[in-house]
């Protein structure tokens, strides 16, 4: 009887034990999906169309185009920086994906080691996609986004550790000018500027909703070291003092909603004179529309190839017209849209499937 008992409660026992074993590893392996999904983290990151005429690397304006970043910690030892493109855009072709970094020299993860650096840590196993939308190498701040959407969603990860300021700091020490970050972070129409000290002070323009813009994306992509590398080291003094009046012209333009004034603002010589032989057909282009009253400017979107076209009302049709028709005696096809100025900047998206 001993015996028999004894034996019924070492079996008992056992089976306790096993069943107690499931259950922590069942908690356990819970704990560890609602942490994994913790670690993910996406932005939404807004296109941006920089320099607008006289604001050479010192104003932009966000555009309602988006790529996605999205960032995870994994858990799987020595796996490194996995990084991901997934193209939305069909103007992503090959050529473009080719000469994206997929490791530790791309931009993205650039910005996000900075970020961990500047808290004393260095990102070990991360795994990086971005779902690109935005035109590369089309002028539209492809870089500045996938700078920009890295930085917040690692921000986010590790607890909120750099405010805007800082946030801004680095993307504009990885992408070189704050003319294309900033706009992304924060939205809208933005006027920036670069101190010693590596700080970045901004204000917002409230954009007038009288004036339309259209956007014109050629299907040939413009490198922007290449369309930085025709620039003069030094520009003359009169050109210099030209930019600074029409600068000037651009903000009260703004601020008065003057038509008149935004015609003769829109005009450039320290950038667009000297990028305009990178892009065929701006000339021509720029000129035709010279005859179309609504129409105030026509610019180049950041490095180019993309064009800016600002006018007083949605007269889409003609400016496409006249665009396309441009192009095709030069056997380029082109995208033309029409687009509203997009009032938010980035925006931080959790554990998104």
């Amino acid at each position: 009887m001993t015996s028999c008992l004894q034996t019924f409660l070492k079996l008992f026992y056992t089976r306790i034990t096993a069943t107690m074993c499931h259950f922590y590893l069942f908690v356990v392996y819970c704990s560890y999906k609602s942490k994994e999904e913790d670690m993910k983290i996406s932005v939404k990151v807004p296109a941006t169309t920089a320099n607008i005429g006289p604001g050479f690397d010192c104003m932009g304006m966000a555009l309602p185009i988006y790529n996605t970043i999205t960032i995870e910690e994994t858990v799987l030892p020595g796996s490194g920086v996995q990084i991901n493109v997934l193209a939305e855009n069909a103007s992503a072709d090959e050529f473009s994906l080719e000469h994206i970094p997929m490791d530790e020299n791309s931009l993205v993860y650039k910005a996000v080691e900075l970020l961990y650096n500047s808290i004393g840590q260095t990102p070990s196993e991360l795994k990086i996609t971005i779902h690109t939308e935005i035109p590369i190498a089309r002028g539209l701040g492809s870089s500045a986004s996938v700078i920009v959407g890295g930085l917040l969603a690692a921000n986010e990860l590790l607890g909120h550790p750099a405010d805007e300021a800082a946030l801004l700091s680095i993307a504009t020490e990885v992408e070189g000018h704050p003319d294309n970050v900033t706009p992304a972070i924060v939205g809208g129409l933005t006027i920036t500027s670069s101190e010693d000290d590596g700080s970045i002070v901004y204000r917002k323009l409230d954009w007038p909703q009288e004036w339309n813009l259209t956007l014109c994306i050629p299907e040939y992509e413009l490198a922007t070291d290449i369309s930085r590398s025709v620039l003069p080291k030094e520009v003359p003094m009169q050109d210099a003092i030209f930019n600074a009046q029409r600068m000037a012209m651009f903000v009260e333009a703004v601020h008065t909603k003057d038509s008149a004034l935004m015609k003769l603002a829109l005009k450039d010589r320290l950038h667009q004179p000297y990028r305009t032989k990178l892009v065929p057909g701006l000339e021509k282009i720029i000129e035709n529309l010279k005859h179309e009253d609504n129409v105030l400017g026509c610019v180049l979107s950041g490095a180019g190839p993309s064009i800016l076209i600002i006018s007083e009302k949605n007269n889409l049709d003609k400016i496409t017209s006249i665009v396309k028709d441009t192009w095709a005696d030069l056997n380029v096809k082109a995208e033309v849209l029409s687009l509203p100025i997009e009032r938010n900047g980035a925006t931080v998206i959790k554990n998104e499937e």
